[in-house]
């Protein structure tokens, strides 16, 4: 086992993984420096999302080291990668995972109640996001009631509310239309860099990875230089990282 880096808050070693047999990560190797925002760019199925759940502790990698802060987490055991999913990490996923018999203002506010913030304050606090995110109309409804891109707001509203030391977050705007994905996403990095939180954003959208400080490109679950899609075609065409 192999120390991380001192100025890399998340790294990690040569991470394989597999679904049903099938490769998703093979050997994957990268480091994140604390507030960088790092965009993890490929095609659909090049395992942008099987690196995020790996290197957040959701997955355990069938091979390899993830570390965070010097924390091996790999090793951990389940209720160690959970507090630390709950205490220290932020996730949003292509899809909002609300709860439904919850406000909006609730829904963002439950992350700080169960750290023992009091209501008053998480209340604030889930306000005052929701209005960043334009979503302060929406505040007392309930999610079943809200359409899907306001739905998707509260859930990125949710991940911030805690400052979380990483963020994590996986095509976050694809339910939104350009604009509000382009507005939204412009609150999520502008939020990052103010409160020097750590992001790494999955995206297949070159504009969206244009938004991070540096990029990593993965291909058939490979770290590559660059993945340069011919749309008409359907191709990729990439060159491998040495």
């Amino acid at each position: 086992m192999v120390a991380p880096p001192d100025n890399d808050v998340l790294w990690a070693r040569a991470l394989h993984h597999s679904h049903n047999g099938s490769p998703a990560l093979q050997g994957v190797s990268l480091g994140v420096r604390e507030g960088e925002i790092l965009a993890v760019s490929g095609p659909r199925g090049s395992g942008k999302t099987t690196l995020l759940r790996c290197l957040s502790g959701r997955l355990v990698p069938r091979e390899g080291e993830v570390w965070f802060n010097s924390a091996p987490v790999h090793t951990m055991t389940p209720l160690q990668r959970e507090r630390l999913r709950r205490d220290r990490f932020g996730w949003i996923g292509p899809e909002p995972d609300l709860v439904p018999e919850l406000t909006a203002w609730e829904n963002v506010a439950l992350p700080l109640m169960l750290r023992g913030t009091s209501r008053r304050a998480a209340k604030a606090a889930a306000l005052d996001w929701l209005e960043r995110l334009d979503a302060g109309d929406c505040a007392r409804t309930r999610p079943r009631a809200l359409l899907q891109a306001q739905r998707q707001r509260v859930a990125i509203a949710r991940a911030l509310v805690t400052m979380p030391s990483l963020l994590f977050a996986d095509e976050p705007t694809a339910p939104l239309h350009r604009a509000d994905g382009a507005q939204v996403l412009r609150t999520l990095t502008a939020a990052a860099r103010s409160h020097r939180i750590t992001v790494l954003l999955a995206t297949h959208d070159p504009e969206v990875a244009a938004l991070a400080d540096r990029t990593a490109h993965l291909l058939d679950g490979r770290r590559v230089n660059s993945v340069q899609l011919n749309g008409a075609e359907g191709r990729d065409a990439c060159s491998l990282s040495v």
